[in-house]
C-alpha cells in the first residue's frame, strides 16, 4: 500500500472507491469493473484510482473482500447476540433471507462471483473459494454448537451445512423469478422442516 493510501484521507478515499466499485459489481458483476468508468464515477483520474489499487485485479479482490465483509456484518454479526444453538441458527437464516431481500434491487456480488470464477484459476478464484470456505466454517460452527446444546441430532456437520446453504440459494433464485414474499415464505417453512427432521429423537 502506498504512503498516501495509508493516511486517514487516503483510507477514506479508498473506501469510497471500493464502495462505488461494489455498487457497480452488483449490477455488472466483478468482471464488469473497469478502472476508467470507475474513476469517472468517483470523480477521479485513472492515475488517482491506480494510486490506491495497482491493478484492476487488485480492485476486484478488494470488492470481493468488501462483499464478504458486508455479508458477514448483515448476516452473522447480529445473529451472534442470540443464544448458542438453534436460536442462533434461525437468526442466521432469517438474516440471510433479509440479505436476499436487500440485494434484490441489484445483485449479490458473492453469488455472482461464484458463477464468474468457479472455473477460472487465479487470484480471484482463490478469493471466492476463501470467502465460501470462511462462511461455511461459520455455519459449521453454529451447527456444531446446536449439536452440543442437544438441539440437533449428532451427524455429518458438512452435510448439515450443505443442506442449510441450499435453502437461501433457492430463496434467492425464486425471489428473482416469482417475488420475494413467496420465496421467503417457502424459505421459512424449509428451515423449520429441516430443523424438525434433524432434531434429536425423543
Amino acid at each position: 500500500m502506498s504512503t498516501p493510501t495509508a493516511t486517514p484521507k487516503g483510507a477514506a478515499t479508498r473506501d469510497t472507491i471500493v464502495g462505488r466499485a461494489y455498487d457497480i459489481a452488483r449490477a455488472s458483476g466483478v468482471e464488469g469493473l473497469s478502472i476508467g468508468p470507475l474513476a469517472a464515477a468517483v470523480g477521479m483520474s485513472k492515475s488517482g484510482v491506480f494510486a490506491h489499487f495497482g491493478s484492476r485485479e487488485d480492485l476486484q479482490l478488494a470488492v470481493l473482500e468488501e462483499a464478504a465483509l458486508r455479508f458477514g456484518n448483515a448476516v452473522l454479526m447480529p445473529a451472534l447476540s442470540q443464544p448458542r444453538g438453534l436460536p442462533r441458527v434461525r437468526a442466521i437464516m432469517q438474516n440471510w433471507f433479509e440479505w436476499v431481500r436487500n440485494t434484490a434491487g441489484g445483485g449479490c456480488v458473492l453469488m455472482a462471483s461464484v458463477m464468474e470464477y468457479d472455473d477460472r484459476p487465479g487470484a480471484l478464484h482463490d478469493q471466492v473459494v476463501h470467502n465460501e470456505r470462511r462462511w461455511r466454517s461459520e455455519l459449521a460452527r453454529a451447527v456444531q454448537l446446536s449439536i452440543d446444546a442437544g438441539h440437533l441430532a449428532a451427524g455429518d456437520v458438512d452435510q448439515y451445512v450443505f443442506e442449510l446453504y441450499a435453502i437461501p440459494l433457492t430463496v434467492h433464485h425464486e425471489a428473482g423469478l416469482f417475488g420475494y414474499d413467496v420465496a421467503r415464505r417457502h424459505g421459512d417453512v424449509a428451515v423449520e422442516r429441516w430443523i424438525a427432521s434433524n432434531s434429536p429423537q425423543r
